[in-house]
């Protein structure tokens, strides 16, 4: 029986990584697929991964109807016995409905891969729609970490440096190299704006809004974090 599979997780965790290597599985038993993204960090009908990995898609624009995209790859005489879905929180809620359909009329698996919430902690539209109608919700087992150390269970968003919860769910944002997480989420750039980038913290941080660059800068200055520092497993941050 043919499914609708939500893989979901913070940033970091490997989602994109996952759906190439299930595209490849799937391809090497020769079952015939369709690639499909939104706003991948490497560009437009791309799914690209941080580990290198990277492959063609086909990219998903509000206009996009599954439904007729399966049906006119059929009708020409192309195998689609599954579609791989990344960046799926894009995805309108209609679209996902549409991805429903695809499995229970025509017997295509589905397996989206995205995030659940953004850095507001709130459900994206279309994620909220996976989990509303998907077969299964899968959490991924690669667990990404806040700069603390422990298992990182929320997306942030940065500007200067500063996080902030408020703000268009979706912005253009670079990686927070100095805190070795966070995944770009694209639109246009717009190089008058503020720097924004992107983190995964640890639930405590994120309530604290405590950023690796804040934390820097208070431990360059010889500042008391704002924390137990052996119950956030404080080792320095270099």
């Amino acid at each position: 029986m043919a499914e609708l599979i939500f893989f979901s997780g913070t940033m970091d965790c490997g989602k994109s990584t996952l759906a190439l290597q299930m595209d490849y599985n799937h391809r090497a038993r020769g079952r015939g697929g369709v690639r499909f993204s939104c706003n991948d960090r490497a560009g437009g009908s791309v799914i690209s991964s941080r580990l290198g990995l990277q492959t063609d898609a086909v990219e998903v624009i509000d206009t996009t109807d599954f439904w007729d995209e399966v049906v006119r790859r059929r009708t020409t005489g192309l195998k689609v016995d599954y579609l791989i879905c990344d960046e799926a929180q894009f995805y309108s809620p209609e679209q996902v409905e549409q991805l429903a359909r695809v499995v229970d009329e025509m017997g295509v698996d589905v397996f989206a891969f995205g995030i659940t919430s953004d850095f507001r902690t709130r459900l994206f539209p279309g994620s909220q729609r996976f989990v509303e109608l998907a077969d299964r919700v899968q959490v991924l087992q690669v667990e990404a970490l806040c700069w603390c150390g422990r298992r990182a269970t929320h997306n942030a968003r940065t500007v200067d440096g500063i996080m902030v919860v408020e703000g268009e769910q979706v912005v253009v944002g670079d990686v927070a190299r100095e805190a070795g997480q966070a995944e770009a989420i694209p639109e246009q750039v717009d190089v008058s704006h503020p720097a924004v980038g992107y983190e995964t913290l640890c639930r405590r941080h994120y309530m604290r809004r405590v950023t690796a660059h804040g934390a820097n800068l208070m431990a360059s200055r010889d500042q008391l974090l704002p924390f137990d520092v052996d119950a956030c497993l404080w080792h320095g941050v270099s």
